[in-house]
């Protein structure tokens, strides 16, 4: 691949990971959860599985690292260069969040143009505690270590998603009622979005290699077909009755009141059908956990978190 020099505007979308990350001088550390995307064809094409018609004007990076993602999200929005994805106006920015001090410093050379332009902004913190903008799309290589923890952080946003996981998180993600995978991570991604598996990534695609390969997640949000009157309390039902997936429903509601802050979990098994109960909870769609968590509310008197 042609490697343009830094900072020209009508590059952006031709760097190679390779010489990106000579530049910056400094290798991804694993020992950090640091694996660096770099297979051109893979970066190509992240921010082509952004649905047809998301909303390209703000896109959010999560990790930015030496910035071969990012080359690829500038040119997405318009900044220069030959990548595109549908919706791209030609005035979108792209904001990035790097923890690591190096890294935040040399995105901000090698894309000083952006900067200046105001097409990037580079925000160095943790992407758990910063502030998040206001984006329209998020496309990221997430760090594995906090997969979980970011994808809920960024998923009630109800934006477009396009995320790289480890290929057994991404499997849990998709799975459904019945499943071996399907589970709390499961119900609470479904809850928010149409998730998908567009991609499974070979371990050799990163540097330094992960010990596992991974997959490209995308998220399309919509409200569920379902009715939930308190979104925190659903989420944290659910949890507590996977915590319990081998018994009963019966069972699970009553030995876990204490995680899901019932105080009257027998009344909630007296109001809820039979056939139901004898259920496990790994048998049951999101909208029978809804169900299931509104009779909760209704009749178990549920304290706040």
């Amino acid at each position: 691949m042609t490697d343009r020099s830094a900072g020209t505007a009508d590059a952006y979308g031709t760097r190679d990971p390779d010489a990106l990350a000579r530049r910056a001088g400094t290798r991804a550390n694993p020992d950090n959860d640091q694996h660096f995307l770099v297979d051109d064809r893979v970066l190509d094409r992240l921010p082509a599985y952004l649905p047809d018609d998301a909303d390209t004007g703000h896109l959010l990076e999560v990790g930015g690292g030496a910035g071969a993602l990012t080359d690829r999200l500038l040119a997405a929005v318009g900044a220069g260069g030959p990548t595109a994805v549908a919706g791209g106006d030609g005035t979108g920015r792209v904001t990035v969040i790097e923890r690591d001090p190096p890294f935040a410093a040399f995105l901000r050379e090698e894309f000083a143009d952006a900067v200046e332009s105001g097409t990037l902004e580079v925000i160095e913190g943790d992407a758990l505690a910063v502030e998040l903008p206001a984006f329209t799309a998020c496309v990221a290589n997430l760090p594995y270590g906090i997969s979980s923890e970011i994808a809920f952080r960024l998923l009630p946003e109800k934006r477009p998603l396009v995320l790289t996981f480890q290929a057994e998180f991404a499997d849990r993600m998709v799975a459904s009622a019945g499943e071996s995978a399907y589970g709390r991570l499961s119900v609470s991604a479904q809850h928010y979005a149409d998730v998908e598996v567009v991609e499974r990534i070979p371990k050799e695609a990163f540097d330094p290699q992960p010990a596992v390969e991974s997959a490209v997640v995308r998220c399309t949000p919509r409200d569920p077909d379902y009715e939930v009157g308190d979104e925190a309390f659903f989420l944290r039902f659910v949890k507590a009755l996977f915590t319990q997936r081998r018994k009963t429903v019966r069972n699970a509601i009553r030995n876990t009141a204490h995680i899901s802050g019932l105080d009257r979990p027998d009344a909630v098994v007296d109001a809820a059908e039979e056939d139901l109960l004898s259920r496990r909870p790994g048998t049951l769609d999101p909208a029978a956990f809804a169900a299931l968590a509104e009779l909760a509310r209704t009749h178990g008197s549920p304290t706040e978190a």
